[in-house]
């Protein structure tokens, strides 16, 4: 299993993606109702004097995976609206997005201009 690295780092981060999602929405991200309960959960699991604390291992866990929901999400819909949202294209366009150039047509003899 990976490292989860700190809690701090995961909340900032999950904080940020939400950050993302409100500024779509068109409101304050700390009006969600997500973020009043990502708040609350983090700081009711902060570090105890206990050497093994298992629900702030597992909250950190489900943190760290709800994050990594949201960066695929948007990231899924990035590439979405990049590639699917003209519809139909022309060769030279879909050659152009991944790389490639038509090859040019020779003006010589017995070719249409």
């Amino acid at each position: 299993m990976a490292a989860l690295g700190s809690p701090l780092c995961t909340l900032r981060s999950l904080l940020r993606e939400l950050r993302y999602v409100s500024a779509q929405a068109g409101r304050p991200y700390r009006d969600m109702a997500a973020y009043q309960h990502l708040t609350g959960a983090f700081r009711a699991h902060r570090i105890t004097s206990e050497k093994l604390c298992r629900a702030q291992h597992e909250l950190h866990f489900q943190a760290a995976t709800y994050l990594c929901l949201l960066r695929s999400v948007r990231e899924h819909l990035a590439l979405h609206q990049e590639y699917h949202a003209k519809g139909e294209r022309s060769t030279e366009e879909a050659a152009g997005l991944v790389g490639l150039k038509l090859p040019q047509q020779p003006g010589g003899k017995g070719w249409d201009p």
